[in-house]
Formats: C-alpha cells, structure tokens, sequence
C-alpha cells in the first residue's frame, strides 16, 4: 500500500510551488464507461423526491460500451475545468511576510471554513481559485453549473457577520492560532438561504440538518474573490493533497473512489472490494478508500476516532489494491447534489470511478425521521452526469451476512433462502458500551478496540 506519512506530507507543502499545476492531456483512451448521457441542465434536488426503488434496475444498470477517456500524459485522471488545470494556491514562502502585510482586515475561520480553505489551496476544488462571487453564487445554486456552464455541485462561500469588510479589503484568514491563507475580497453579498437550501437540500426546512447550518451558523453575508495559501490547518491527521495521493496511483488503471464518514465496518469493507470486480472496472484497478474527516453531523463519531479506525483497519487489512487517504472535507448530508460535489473532489485526486451506495450522503428530518431523499437518487444524478465528468458509477452492491455463505448479495440470500443475520448500528453501540462481544462477522476486532477505547475515555 501506498502510504505518505505526515512528514512527507509537511516536506511536500513547504516545497510547494505558488502557480497552479498544469496537467498535460494526453490522448483520449477507451474505456468501459456508463452510457448514462452528459445533461445540459442540472435537475434540482426536489424533482428527485419521486425516485424510489421501483427505478433501481434501471439506476444500477451499469453499461460497458467503450468511450473516449481524456487522460493526462501520465496515464491518470484529467483534472475537473476546461483546461484539465490542477489548481495550487499556496504561496511561496519569500512571499508570505509581502502577504499577510498587505491585509487591512482579518477573519477567525469556522472549522467548515477551514476545510474550505485547504481544498481550495490544494486544488481539491479545481478550477476555483477562490470563494464565489454573487454571480457564481447564485450560478451554482441554481443550475449546479457555474457561469461558465462547468458543472459544481455545491457553493463554496466564506461567511461573515461583519459590517466592516467591503469589496477592496484583502483579509488575512487565520485558524485556531494559525495564519493559513490571504483573501482579496471582490466581492460581498447577501445570500438568498432560503433559495439556497431549497435547491441545494431539496427543502429549507430546519429540519434538514444542512439548512440549520446554513441559517444558524453561517453569518448574514458572504464573501467572494481569490485567495492565496500560507499554510495548511495543523490537524492530527495527514490529509494529502490531489497531487500527492495522484503520485501514489498507477498509470493507466482504474481507480475507484470510496466516500465514507462513519467507522469501516466489514460490510462496507466488502463494497468496496467487491467493487473492483464490477463489470466496468477493468482488471489491474485500485480503490483509494478517502473518508471525510471534517465536521459532519452531531451524532456523528469525532473525525480524530473514524481516522484512527481507519489507520488500524490499513494495516489489519494490508491488501496492495487499496490506497487510503483522507478529505478534510464538511459533509452536508445534501444527497444527490453531495453526490456530485463528491465526484468533482475525487475526479481532481485522480479518480476515475465512484461507488455510489444507497441514499448516499441522505439524512432525516430531526422531527419526523423521514428520509429527505430517495434510495436512489443521488445514483441517478451521477449516472447522469458522469459521462459528463470523464468519471464512471459503481453502485454498491446491496451485501448481507449469512449462517451458511457468510457475506452474499441480498438477492443471493433471497434466493437462496439463507438466515440473514442483522445488527443494527443503534445495537453495536450499545454493545460496546456494556462491553459485550461483538460478532466477528460484523466488525473488524482492530475497529472495535480503538471504538471502546473512545467510548471509555468519554466515560472518564
């Protein structure tokens, strides 16, 4: 397995280069692709509601037609815009005094703030150079496209309650204590957040918990223009750049790409491998397993705990087709549109499939517990769009555990009449905190040691 440690990690940044990458394009190469056709215009969330598992034949239909697939020189993954232009935005370090000089103002970042910052310098976000303008803003709210008519799935915006900061000031942005980036501001507005949630969630219920966090967290304007890179947020956890995990990624190879913010537990575990052995993925592919280790939701596990399972399960699992790497990316739980958001983030880290599971990155009403979006939706629009972002689907198989094959797709069990053994995540974690066993079927014992000790340092 390809690993990079924290200090190659902080060799890597310091010796970072200030202008943007430019990625050569080599020439096309046919590949298995989804036949699901690029769409001009994007469907907003809430006309997704009706899609449900009545449709899930014709979502999870993965087509192996060869297509044209634009890679770099290098035999990898083009990155996402036009001009396949990986973006880097730190500043050389002869240049950070001049910077930080230069601000007249300064902003403490919020922890979602701060993820924003470092995908922007790293070219997680590429083409951004930047927080969007109004213009862009209000482009990407409503269509999912920019001005340019470049498919993004979410807004990245810089929030404040400031009266004092106008278009004209460059503005230090500064972390916990750390200098990490300098913004010239072109640009201030007044979001419409109602609009704003209804198309990016599919409602603007409070409810939803992206919609609490749009209207209970976020400042009153937002801001716009380019920034430039002092430094990285010091966290525990390394979280490589797109150019360094593309460095550890075999040319010319498939590479599969799986989002997860919870605990691996051996059933995810079994997606993924079972994954690289779908019919659209050519034999000789790898998966980079790429959690998100930002703030999430509330009930969520501590990004610092889901990295340390992630750690323990690397090297408990050492399979040589598996690259791990880290996101430090905020989740929210926008279903179809995340979806896309997820792909564009993965498509710059060299990525050329996604697995997409059931109700990916979906959420309930805090009040009635119903479910904001189909089953399916967020495959349908990035089966959609994927022909579109050079990128194909891998729908995550629907895996259970049985007495007599152990783990099977659901459909075999059906079948087959096997006994399907259950254990819901509401079970496994009160059986950690009574210290009970926990069936070896279910999880990994390297996952649940470092679980438990969690749970018992909270009870100290």
């Amino acid at each position: 397995m390809a690993v990079i440690s924290s200090k190659q990690i902080q060799a890597r940044v310091a010796s970072r280069p200030a202008p943007a990458v430019v990625v050569p394009v080599a020439a096309v190469r046919p590949v298995a692709r989804s036949s699901a056709p690029a769409a001009a215009a994007a469907a907003p969330v809430s006309s997704l509601r009706g899609v449900r598992a009545s449709r899930k034949t014709t979502v999870c239909a993965v087509a192996t037609a060869a297509q044209a697939f634009r890679t770099t020189t290098e035999g990898l993954q083009v990155p996402h815009g036009p001009e396949a232009k990986l973006v880097n935005l730190m500043a050389p370090a002869d240049q950070h005094a001049a910077l930080v000089a230069s601000c007249n103002k300064r902003i403490e970042l919020s922890d979602r703030n701060a993820c924003d910052v470092e995908l922007l310098c790293v070219g997680a976000f590429s083409p951004l150079e930047g927080f969007l303008p109004k213009e862009e803003y209000e482009s990407v709210v409503a269509n999912m496209r920019l001005t340019n008519g470049l498919l993004f799935g979410l807004p990245i915006v810089l929030d404040t309650d400031s009266e004092d900061l106008a278009p004209g000031d460059t503005v230090l942005l500064s972390y916990q204590g750390q200098d990490l980036a300098v913004m010239n501001v072109t640009s201030k507005y007044t979001p419409n957040k109602p609009l704003e949630c209804l198309k990016c969630y599919g409602t603007s219920s409070l409810e939803h918990p992206a919609v609490q966090m749009v209207a209970m967290e976020r400042g009153k304007y937002y801001l716009g223009g380019p920034i430039k890179g002092l430094a990285l947020p010091t966290r525990v956890f390394p979280c490589a750049t797109p150019a360094e995990v593309r460095s550890t990624l075999p040319p010319n190879e498939d590479v599969l790409a799986f989002q997860c913010r919870n605990p691996i537990h051996k059933a995810h575990y079994e997606l993924f491998i079972r994954a690289l052995d779908a019919p659209n993925v050519r034999s000789g592919g790898v998966c980079l397993v790429h959690p998100t280790c930002g703030p999430t939701q509330d009930d969520d596990i501590p990004g610092v705990v889901r990295f340390r399972t992630y750690e323990v399960l690397k090297e408990e699992t050492a399979n040589p087709r598996l690259r791990w790497a880290y996101l430090p990316y905020s989740m929210h739980m926008a279903g179809p549109r995340e979806a896309i958001q997820h792909m564009i983030i993965r498509k710059n880290y060299g990525c050329t499939h996604f697995i997409i599971g059931r109700d990916m990155a979906g959420c309930k009403s805090s009040i009635s517990g119903q479910d904001f979006y189909g089953a399916y939706d967020a495959q349908e629009l990035a089966n959609k769009h994927a022909a579109e972002l050079n990128m194909q689907t891998v729908p995550s198989l629907n895996i259970a555990y049985t007495e007599e094959k152990g783990y099977v797709t659901a459909d075999v069990a059906k079948a087959e009449n096997l006994h399907v053994l259950n254990l819901s995540g509401t079970k496994f974690r009160q059986m950690l905190r009574a210290g009970d066993d926990i069936p070896e079927w279910f999880a990994f014992k390297s996952v649940v040691a470092v679980l438990r000790e969690q749970i018992q340092s909270e009870a100290n």
